[in-house]
């Protein structure tokens, strides 16, 4: 049992962020259900969008980010973070060697879709979440420490459940212990793994989203799922990433007799928003027709890529041939626990940053490279809050035993069973009764009857990936529209006039459900 100053779950660049911005005199502690090098942050190959260019300014970004969100996104949020942009990126980029600079010693800008203008800082050709990830973990101070290969499970309430003081977690040998704190921050990621195919670190399967819900936060816009157009597609499975950038610097998507798939589809073409070029791939696919990027424009494409040239090579590519096989996959989730800019949530004492939290940035579909950049952001604000916070140390209870318990057998779907039906049911396409179905089936497995504290990893994995499951399914039923990542082929169109601007909020009142189908405005104006 620890008590410390902030409690942080999960090791992203948002929660690296923060850490290496909070005061010195703070004691931190992050706790990682992996490694620190796992999570999705260092995985992103892209980069960071900053309205640095010459030509550019942050009102173009901010014009970029609503018709790519579908004007579902919260207008103030997204001036103040992208206003706050350039500022981040220059300050970042004065700390070390984090991003490439072209002949002149200026920061590269690289275009991706749905941007008008070349805005996006890259590290590493198609590496910058490494990069960056590898900077903030060298910045850490002492005052940090940080745990690997824990599980964190379930979030602690005050007696009168007003106050979330801590967090229980499992080793991997199966003792539990608690980590109490001042500020307990989920900075776990979103839920990429809820799907067959996905860019996402195989931790990545919504824990941080269940457990705030568990404990009674506000979990908001859980039908907004981005399925990134291009992840490399081999004999049905997507095997990495292949980055928007790859259509920014000129490829294509080609048919195998080398028909442009996206003539006629969107202005802009293969640099459509995300939503629009993945739902036209999966008209193919559908279809049994394969979907390639055509790269033979890219001049010197290995120099330029060598992370995706590397993993086509590992999985047999001839990049020589020009042709790169694509499918989609979930990449993103635009919803999360609803929060404002500082990442406080609901619940006093919790706090969530990053692809966990729902700031309403993004919308219903996020532009290309604002990820990033929204934990850089809310890691900065948020140490700025708590800095300038009091510190309130947690009386703890020592009447509890902290011994492993062994797992009682559940009734829980096979992991394979929940991607491939989420998959199926609320994927790309979705219609009601496929919805309706998908929520039968997990309603059967009564999720909220299980102790926790009897449950393996394998099954607390299982557990958190049916309610997170259960969220999104609930959420996309219930908007009777398409917008951005939520595509409905019964309501195949924006309705403004009821949805426009509106979200949908889920709450699980103080153990007990409630048919929660709060709907609020999410943008005044």
């Amino acid at each position: 049992m620890t008590n410390d100053d902030v409690v942080i779950i999960g090791s992203g660049i948002a929660a690296l962020q923060l850490a290496v911005q909070l005061n010195n005199h703070l004691n931190v502690r992050i706790l990682t259900k992996g490694k620190v090098r796992t999570a999705n942050s260092y995985l992103a190959q892209g980069g960071i969008a900053a309205a640095i260019g010459v030509n550019d300014h942050p009102s173009k970004h901010i014009g970029d980010t609503l018709e790519a969100g579908r004007f579902h996104n919260n207008l103030d949020t997204v001036r103040e973070i992208i206003t706050a942009a350039p500022s981040l990126i220059r300050n970042l980029s004065q700390q070390g060697d984090v991003f490439d600079r072209d002949s002149n010693g200026e920061l590269f800008l690289g275009m991706e879709g749905a941007h008008s203008e070349h805005r996006i800082v890259h590290g590493g050709g198609d590496a910058t979440g490494k990069n960056v990830i590898e900077h903030l973990i060298g910045r850490l101070p002492e005052n940090v420490t940080v745990e690997e290969d824990v599980f964190a499970y379930e979030l602690l309430l005050n007696a009168d459940k007003t106050r979330c003081i801590g967090v229980k977690v499992k080793q991997t040998d199966g003792v539990i212990q608690r980590f109490y704190g001042s500020h307990i921050i989920i900075a776990a990621g979103g839920c990429g793994q809820l799907f067959t195919y996905t860019s996402n670190a195989e931790t990545v399967c919504g824990d941080g989203i269940a457990m705030a819900y568990l404990a009674g936060a506000e979990i908001v816009d859980m039908e907004f799922i981005q399925f990134h157009p291009t992840l490399l597609s081999i004999n049905g499975q997507t095997k990495g990433l292949i980055s928007e950038a790859v259509r920014g610097d000129g490829a294509i998507l080609v048919t195998e007799d080398g028909t442009p798939i996206m003539e006629g589809i969107h202005p802009m073409k293969d640099l459509a928003p995300r939503h629009v070029v993945s739902q036209r791939i999966y008209e193919f696919l559908k279809k049994g027709k394969q979907v390639y990027l055509d790269i033979r424009s890219i001049k010197e494409f290995s120099k330029r890529f060598p992370t995706i040239t590397a993993i086509c090579e590992e999985n047999g590519i001839c990049l020589a041939d020009g042709k790169i096989p694509v499918a989609p996959g979930s990449h993103f989730l635009m919803g999360g626990i609803k929060t404002d800019l500082a990442g406080r949530s609901s619940i006093r004492g919790l706090y969530a940053i990053g692809e966990a939290a729902c700031t309403g940035l993004h919308g219903a579909n996020r532009l290309a490279s604002n990820s990033l950049l929204e934990g850089l952001y809310q890691g900065n604000q948020l140490a700025k809050w708590i800095n300038g916070t009091r510190t309130e140390h947690q009386e703890l209870d020592f009447s509890h035993s902290f011994q492993p318990v062994f797992s009682e057998q559940a009734d829980l779907p096979d992991i394979l069973q929940i991607k491939d039906s989420m998959m199926e049911q609320v994927g790309i396409v979705r219609n009601g009764a496929n919805l309706k179905k998908q929520q039968a089936w997990l309603a059967q497995f009564n999720v909220d009857d299980i102790r926790l504290d009897t449950c393996s990893t394998a099954d607390l994995t299982k557990i958190f990936m049916v309610i997170t499951a259960s969220l999104i399914t609930k959420a996309a039923l219930q908007r009777t529209e398409s917008r951005g990542g939520h595509y409905r082929s019964d309501f195949p169109i924006e309705d403004n006039q009821h949805w426009l601007r509106k979200s949908i909020i889920h709450k699980k009142d103080r153990g007990l459900e409630k048919n929660n189908e709060l709907i609020k405005t999410a943008l005044a104006t």
